[in-house]
Parts: structure tokens; sequence; C-alpha cells
């Protein structure tokens, strides 16, 4: 094999001699995309997804939806990128960087949304790469990041086309128009949304819940519980980010939702616990390591 040579991925060889392999220079890395907002203290958005990416040994670009005001405090403002803007930088991308998979975050607007939708919609149709969603409908610090009518565009329009929806439990009711959501009802509740959308999966993620477990439910399956650590820390700013891209690259690589999600949730966890502790407010997780000292994470 040359080196810098471009090669599909072998879902039966392990993600460690993958990583490996591209560490080394031997294998061109595969490209994803992030759809999503911009955060100027890199702790969120698409420059935290970009760091995930590398640290899993994925080339990542990103088109971005809103460019925000906002530091570990809080957010001050947000402005939304222009829709024909945003469809100009992924049709770019679609002919130049095709993606071997997408997240998307933040949205902003009705109108991006749709933009987003009608791209996920015709790249599904012809080829079914994995399409990781975080419905991200509020800020790390409780502002509000997307409208109600947005929001039901979310669900009708984008969702369907989604491999797996990873919302926290208050943004899984938010999707469903209910009230907050006690434990009892999460599977049942999830269970709604993917009849309501016809997604293939949903991870309903519980960091910030005392027992920390995740609940994985897959069309057709019986539902999962990923037991977690509590960690106690200020710096959880972004942590869904990093979970759903994080999980991205998991089924980039090849692996099955199940083991994705777990080591997506231990990848979570060790950037808890290594978090830097910058900013005075919640700060950011560690996310940044180089692709090789990934194999530990993944054997």
């Amino acid at each position: 094999m040359r080196r810098g040579e471009t090669v599909s991925y072998d879902p039966d060889q392990s993600s460690s001699a993958y990583l490996i392999c591209m560490a080394s220079g031997a294998l061109a890395p595969p490209v994803v995309l992030t759809i999503a907002g911009f955060d100027p203290s890199s702790g969120a958005g698409a420059t935290a997804d970009l760091q995930v990416f590398a640290t899993h040994g994925l080339f990542g670009t990103a088109c971005l939806s809103a460019l925000t005001v906002q530091s570990t405090v809080g957010v001050c403002r947000v402005s939304v990128t222009d829709p024909d803007l945003l469809r100009e930088m992924l049709d770019q991308l679609t002919q130049d960087l095709p993606a071997s998979g997408v997240k998307v975050g933040m949205l902003g607007g009705a109108a991006i949304v749709q933009v987003v939708a009608d791209y996920i919609t015709a790249l599904r149709s012809q080829r079914k790469i994995p399409v990781v969603v975080d419905p991200v409908l509020r800020s790390s610090s409780g502002t509000a990041l997307l409208e109600p009518n947005a929001v039901r565009l979310l669900v009708a329009q984008l969702l369907p086309h989604a491999t797996c929806i990873t919302p926290n439990r208050e943004e899984l009711a938010t999707l469903l128009e209910s009230s907050r959501l006690a434990t009892t009802d999460l599977v049942d509740a999830a269970r709604a949304l993917l009849d309501r959308t016809g997604a293939g999966s949903v991870i309903v993620t519980g960091g910030e819940e005392a027992d920390a477990a995740d609940l994985v439910l897959e069309r057709d399956r019986e539902p999962c519980w990923l037991s977690g650590e509590h960690i106690a820390t200020r710096s959880t700013h972004g942590t869904g980010c990093a979970f759903s891209s994080a999980l991205l690259s998991r089924l980039v690589l090849g692996e099955d939702l199940l083991a994705a999600a777990q080591h997506a949730k231990r990848f979570v966890e060790g950037g808890l616990r290594d978090a830097p502790g910058l900013g005075s407010g919640r700060g950011p997780l560690k996310l940044s390591k180089a692709p090789y000292q990934m194999r530990e994470a993944l054997q």
C-alpha cells in the first residue's frame, strides 16, 4: 500500500489497527462533516467537533450554521448564516470532499433546518452514510437556540433521515412537545420519537443525571442502558457535541451503534476527568489527543 493512498474501511478490521495506520500516514483518513454553529471559546460547536474528529484520525470539514458571541460564561448573541450561503458551502464540499459521515448540531432557525434537511435527503438517497443529529435546542447556559416552529420542522423534515438522534432528556421532551420526562417514561418516549420520525435509532444521554446512564434504542430492538459515572466538574461545556461527534467517528470507523455509543460515552467521561479547567464559567472538556493515543480507548 502506498503512503497516502485512500482505501475503503473494512468493518472487520479493528479500529485500533486502522488508527495506527492513519497515524503513520499509511492511509488517507475518511472525510467527515459537521454542520453546526461557531463557538469562539471552542468548547462546543463546529470547532469542538473538529477536535474530536482529529482525535479519531478522521479529516473533519465544517459548514457553519450560525456565528455566536459566547464564552464559557454563556451565549450573548446568535447570528444565523444566510441559507443560500450555507447551501453553497454544502454543494462545494459535496463536489470536492464528499463526506463518509455527517454530524448535525446547532442549526439556529427554520430556514437553516430546511437547507440541511434538503441536503441530507439528497445525500442519503445516493449513499447510506451515517448521519448523527444532536438536536441542540438550548445552550449549556440555558439560552434558547431554536424556536418552536423550527423544532417542529426539524422533527418532520430532518430527523427522519438520521441514523441516530442524540438528545438529552430535556431535548427529548421538547422534540415530543411534552413536559420533562421521568426515567420511567424514557423508553416509551424514545420509541415515540422513532415512531414519529422514522429515524434509525435514538440515544438519550444522561450524563447530567445522578446515575449518568444513557438509553440506547434501535428500531425493532430491545432498549439498552449504558451505565456511566457522574463526574463532578464545572467543565461541562459541549458534552453533547463531544458525544455526538465521537459517536459519528466510531460509526464511520465501522463500529455498530452499541459499540460506538459505549466508546463515545467513555470518550466524554475521559474528557470530563481531564478537563483543563479553563474559563470562569462552564469550561471545555479535553478533546484533543494524537490519533494513535486512541488505541487504549478502542480496545
